[in-house]
């Protein structure tokens, strides 16, 4: 499963039942999360290890029993340590907007009148329902049979349903701050790399992209991403790789040539970097 693009354009679920459910371990394809974002709320649970997620310009560090609630059109990545996390995403409007009851709650996020809270962790007591209902969500989605769409619907409604009742959220002001325009920058640089990752790529290129001079860009871009625009564009080549010697038995030649290597032996070094095993290695791994 190609699992997360920088501006996902996949349908999550069914337009009948619009959550879809991933199970993310250090043996997926797309363990290390890249930057990406998506239209529709993203919902993570981490049930083992550890996970250092940015979103926009915010550094969470989550760890076992916690839960993150993401935004839509936020961008979002993941560093994942010894970490094994779920994630159900899922498009609030016509999920939740049944009831002109509901809507009033519903309207308040999409409208962006609120931002909600999006880090809950485990050792606080006032979490504990939230926590709960967010387990049952992942407990009737994770496995479908008989009756699972109504149990996913009710945690997911007793979930939104926490969050107003503990006031999980602040107003927004009238005048949005200057981070979410920042980050809207990047959106365009981060399409541009994920639809030519396999030809030449300059600093030059995205800096123009950004509308911004290379120098500041190298700047913002480090701040934002936590990695300078080559190096990032590298590991997504890396990770490019990853999924294709997951699903396919390409010689490692050829695959470095799909994603935007040259020279195989840079190919190999760079994949060890950011990996720490060699391409071979880690395909046999995955047998």
């Amino acid at each position: 499963m190609h699992y997360l693009d920088y501006n996902e354009k996949i349908d999550h679920g069914t337009p009948d039942f619009p959550i879809a459910f991933y199970h993310v371990d250090e043996h997926h394809s797309r363990y290390n999360m890249p930057f990406h974002w998506h239209k529709e709320m993203e919902l993570i649970q981490i049930l083992s290890g550890s996970l250092r997620l940015y979103l926009d310009d915010e550094e969470i560090n989550a760890g076992a029993g916690d839960v993150i609630l993401i935004g839509e059109g936020i961008i979002h990545g993941g560093v994942p340590e010894h970490c094994v996390y779920e994630c159900a995403v899922f498009d609030l409007n016509p999920t939740l907007m049944h009831t002109d009851a509901c809507k009033r709650y519903i309207r308040l996020i999409s409208r962006h009148q609120i931002r909600l809270y999006n880090y809950f962790q485990a050792g606080e007591s006032r979490n504990s329902r939230l926590l709960q209902a967010a387990c049952r969500l992942f407990d009737a989605v994770r496995y479908p049979h008989a009756g699972s769409e109504l149990r996913t619907l009710g945690a997911l409604f007793e979930f939104f349903g926490c969050i107003f009742e503990e006031e999980y959220y602040v107003p927004t002001t009238e005048e949005p701050s200057s981070a979410p325009k920042k980050m809207d920058q990047l959106k365009p640089v981060l399409e541009y790399i994920d639809a030519n990752y396999a030809s030449p790529v300059t600093l030059a290129d995205l800096s123009r992209i950004a509308g911004m001079t290379p120098k500041y860009f190298c700047r913002y871009f480090r701040t934002a991403v936590h990695r300078t625009p080559m190096d990032y564009l590298n590991y997504y080549r890396v990770e490019r790789a990853c999924y294709i010697l997951s699903t396919t038995e390409l010689p490692v030649t050829e695959i470095a040539y799909q994603c935007g290597f040259n020279d195989s032996s840079y190919f190999v070094k760079t994949f060890k970097k950011y990996m720490g095993v060699t391409p071979k290695h880690y395909a046999l791994g995955r047998v």
